[in-house]
């Protein structure tokens, strides 16, 4: 979440007008994130997100997320959920872009995780894949690996710049992705985004999944691959087995992984990290700093990449 485009209070308000959630309390900005623009907004009816979607959310997009959330919410999965319009709709305009209201959900996001909230993790994922199973929409992974050919092919010439040598790092990672990715899995429906600032607790009990805008159809076993890499990382980027084995464990008591899903845990890892890190190094090189626009590091998942590299066998993230 971030801000990248403001929003006055008497536009707002007329915004809030085809709604019936009561008049505007007070409204702020969230600078955590880097897709789309985010406020908090309280009203007489009572808290809400609103979204305005910013360049890398197209529109054609919004009924295949929106719907997502309702689907899951039906089925018992803790997530925000769109609030419609008077006349029914889930989007309106507002300051230029295309907008949305979804429901605020209670908790913290956890800067430090710790064992128990990995399983928790776990547990959510595998309840998430099971619920969209039967969603009517279907949307492929435009951050599939074609995707992250095209942010490379924009970020290639100035990779060095982050550091001296990163540039033919990330082509061996190409090669051994396009050398090694899975071409069947268990797919379906999946979050595509489940770092911590999108999983609320309260104390350690998991009180909801947000930002479901990367949500799409790919491998389960992909979705829970980004959970390693987001989840299982310390500080100084060890890797945590013991989270791992958590996280692992959680999601097998809902979901169990089949053979050849736990045999590719170690290229869909590698791949999860070049994904992120390619995001992160375009968005790095190409992104203007604002006191409410936060960058995040590429090196941090180039570190990431650099553990999978050595990784052998799916024990070595905890798979018992």
């Amino acid at each position: 979440m971030a801000v990248y485009t403001d929003v006055g209070e008497g536009e707002l308000a007329a915004f809030l007008d085809a709604y019936e959630i009561g008049g505007l309390l007070s409204y702020k900005g969230i600078a955590e994130g880097t897709e789309n623009s985010n406020f908090l907004l309280h009203t007489e009816g009572g808290s809400f997100i609103l979204t305005l979607y910013e360049k890398r959310v197209e529109t054609s997009d919004l009924p295949f997320f929106l719907g997502l959330m309702e689907h899951l919410a039906a089925r018992g999965i803790a997530c925000p959920q769109p609030v419609r319009r008077r006349d029914g709709a889930m989007t309106g305009p507002l300051a230029g872009r295309t907008a949305a209201l979804v429901t605020f959900l209670e908790g913290i996001w956890m800067r430090r995780p710790n064992v128990a909230h990995c399983r928790e993790v776990g547990v959510a994922l595998a309840s998430l894949h099971l619920a969209g199973a039967d969603f009517a929409g279907h949307r492929p992974n435009a951050l599939a690996v074609p995707g992250w050919q095209t942010l490379w092919e924009n970020s290639r010439e100035r990779a060095d710049e982050v550091e001296p040598g990163l540039g033919a790092e990330v082509e061996s990672d190409f090669a051994a992705v396009a050398a090694h990715w899975p071409k069947e899995l268990p797919g379906g429906v999946i979050h595509a985004d489940l770092f911590p600032d999108n999983v609320f607790f309260l104390g350690e009990k998991l009180s909801g999944l947000i930002d479901f805008y990367f949500a799409c159809n790919d491998f389960y076993a992909y979705d829970l691959a980004t959970c390693l890499n987001a989840w299982c990382f310390e500080k100084d980027f060890s890797f945590n087995i013991t989270k791992g084995a958590a996280l692992l464990a959680g999601y097998q008591s809902v979901r169990p992984l089949s053979t050849a899903e736990a045999q590719a845990l170690p290229i869909l890892a590698r791949g999860s990290a070049l994904r992120f890190m390619l995001t992160r190094l375009y968005d790095w090189l190409t992104i203007p700093d604002g006191p409410l626009v936060k960058k995040r590091d590429p090196m941090e998942y180039v570190r990431r990449l650099r553990f999978h590299r050595q990784v052998s066998t799916p024990a070595d993230y905890g798979l018992q």
